[in-house]
C-alpha cells in the first residue's frame, strides 16, 4: 500500500511540474509560426460572401445549404435535402 501510495505521489508532483503549453509558440497575441519558422500574423475568420443565404438558388453554383453548393434539391420530411 505505502509504495502504490508513494507512486501516486511522485506520478502527482511530476504531473504538477509540468509547464504548460504556449499556445502563440512565443509569437504574441494575433500571430503564429509560419513553415519557415518566422512569426506571421493571424487572418481573419472565414470569409462568407455578403447576402449568402441558405436555401437560395444562385446560377452558375447551386443551392447554398450553408457549408457548399448543390446542383438539386427536393423535399424531405418538411424540409429540404440537397443532393
Amino acid at each position: 500500500m505505502r509504495k502504490i501510495l508513494l507512486a501516486a505521489l511522485a506520478a502527482g508532483a511530476a504531473l504538477s511540474a509540468v509547464a504548460p503549453a504556449e499556445a502563440r509558440q512565443g509569437c504574441g497575441v494575433g500571430a503564429h509560426r509560419g513553415p519557415a519558422g518566422y512569426c506571421r500574423p493571424n487572418r481573419g475568420g472565414p470569409i462568407v460572401a455578403p447576402g449568402v443565404r441558405i436555401g437560395v438558388f444562385y446560377p452558375g453554383r447551386g443551392y447554398w445549404d450553408g457549408r457548399r453548393y448543390y446542383g438539386h434539391r427536393y423535399r424531405w420530411h418538411g424540409g429540404w435535402r440537397y443532393r
